[in-house]
């Protein structure tokens, strides 16, 4: 009699992390990519939760592009699946001014401004958010978006 093998719970990644080019086309494919993997993990395309995942990636990727880039030098996209939600970490390669505005202190542009609205969908979508420095010369905008694993499918 042969013994079987004992049921095991399958692997579940719970941190995606990659590195793009910053450019605009390094910031699109990091705000497609999350969305696939949010897919992955249960959260299906075209959600609430999908959508505003893929805005924080796609605002905190453009600025990293935008202000944050060093010629020659990747931004990195770091999802972490959370009990309750997802941390999106965005790392750019420049350290000093300027910093983003703290949370709560991005103030409303004018309305014919082009530019100045990233930051408050940020704010608008994510539980919290806020800007770490990181070591070698780097900084790491945070933010997390709620999400309810059980009802993800649905």
């Amino acid at each position: 009699m042969t013994a079987q093998p004992a049921q095991q719970d399958p692997v579940t990644v719970r941190v995606f992390t990659q590195r793009f080019s910053s450019t605009p086309r390094g910031a699109r494919l990091a705000r497609h990519l999350a969305v696939r993997q949010l897919h992955a993990w249960g959260v299906p395309y075209g959600t609430d939760v999908s959508d505003a995942v893929a805005l924080i990636v796609g605002e905190l990727a453009a600025n990293a592009v935008t202000h944050g880039r060093v010629p020659g030098r990747d931004f990195e996209l770091t999802l972490t699946r959370l009990a309750d939600g997802v941390l999106v970490e965005v790392t750019d390669t420049r350290t000093g001014p300027p910093y983003p505005p703290d949370p709560g202190g991005a103030g409303a542009p004018c309305p014919l401004d082009e530019r100045g609205r990233g930051l408050l969908l940020v704010e608008a979508l994510a539980g919290r958010w806020g800007v770490v420095d990181r070591e070698p010369p780097a900084k790491t905008v945070r933010a997390e978006a709620g999400v309810d694993w059980g009802c993800a499918g649905h």
